[in-house]
């Protein structure tokens, strides 16, 4: 059966309208979440910890910014927009000792209550409104006068009025121009996890850097390699996104097409499916969230060494010269930006 589709009618902004609406943190998502809800009529207000760099940024766009402690004593919903390793340690010093009976606490991802990094009290409305897209594609759509498609979940709800603030909240950033899909923490944790290890970060990541080596291992130049294994990718994905597998194959020559399906499967083969499974049974066991929480815990040596293995590789000294002579694409100093969420 499919699943029901949350617009515009179903929400009511009326439900958030004399609260006093708290975003933790001013990273990706909370600074999206924020500057939406403002634009939709909302109190909002920003909580940060004393030294964070992003208070003169957020009392820029017009926002009170308080300490985390303060904000959460000031607000009826307060959404924990941080890490999810820092969500935790951020929870026991600043937003536990102030939740009291009625409040709502609000999150864009599962990861904390799901794994049980933080166990809320029995009185508060636990709730998600997650975008499926980022902070910055949720704030050029909402100003463009569009949305990105969003998930709630309900995990508490004493209130009794859980769903309404989750669907006024997801109106609230314009997730319901474009349409609220119903799920639980459980299912968008795990899927999440998953996606993003096995396909989306992961599995294409690895799927490039491999196709990229054994082009240059066979002895075709570096700037062929990397044309065909990345660059390209794009238009191929920009299909796939605007019509589907199918549509994309539609779009592509015959030849690309025959290589597709004949040769696909041999690379991405039962094997590859296997893996997969095992590294969602990692996820739904818990076994990677405990792994990722130790190396965070432990000073993420492991985690910045195969990072910086990365960044060496020679297919982004080749890129980054290839990007040079695209003026049409957009540079992003990733490395030099360094986003604070809390």
């Amino acid at each position: 059966m499919p699943a029901k589709i949350y617009i515009d009618k179903d929400a009511d902004l009326g439900v958030l309208k004399n609260k006093t609406l708290a975003v933790i943190g001013f990273g990706s998502q909370g600074h999206a979440h924020a500057l939406n809800l403002k634009d939709s009529g909302m109190k909002v207000i920003i909580g940060l910890y004393p030294k964070s760099k992003s208070r003169s940024v957020a009392q820029e766009y017009g926002f009170e910014v308080l300490d985390t402690a303060e904000a959460v004593k000031k607000a009826d919903v307060i959404f924990v927009a941080c890490p999810d390793t820092k969500i935790a340690g951020i929870y026991n010093a600043d937003i536990a000792p102030h939740l009291t009976k009625g409040k709502t606490l609000l999150f864009s991802h599962g990861f904390a209550i799901h794994f049980k990094t933080i166990t809320p009290p029995q009185d508060v409305n636990v709730i998600m409104v997650a975008p499926k897209g980022p902070g910055h594609i949720v704030r050029r759509q909402f100003v463009e006068g569009k949305g990105v498609p969003s998930l709630i979940a309900i995990h508490q709800n004493p209130g009794k009025d859980a769903k309404k603030i989750a669907l006024a909240w997801a109106k609230g950033i314009g997730g319901t121009r474009a349409g609220v899909f119903e799920t639980d923490f459980k299912e968008e944790t795990e899927t999440d996890l998953f996606g993003e290890q096995t396909v989306l970060c992961g599995g294409v990541s690895q799927l490039i850097t491999a196709a990229y080596e054994t082009l240059v291992e066979a002895g075709y130049q570096p700037e062929m390699a990397y044309f065909e294994c990345l660059h390209e990718l794009k238009l191929t994905v920009d299909l796939i996104n605007e019509s589907g597998i199918s549509g994309m194959r539609f779009s592509i020559s015959e030849t690309a097409e025959y290589g597709d399906l004949t040769t696909g499967p041999k690379i991405i083969d039962a094997s590859v499916k296997k893996r997969m499974k095992a590294a969602l049974k990692n996820i739904q066991s818990g076994k990677f969230a405990k792994e990722w929480i130790q190396e965070c815990e432990t000073g993420q040596k492991n985690f910045n060494a195969l990072r910086k293995a990365g960044q060496q590789h020679d297919i982004e000294k080749v890129g980054a010269r290839l990007r040079g002579l695209m003026p049409w694409i957009k540079k992003r100093d990733i490395k030099g930006a360094q986003a604070a969420y809390h």
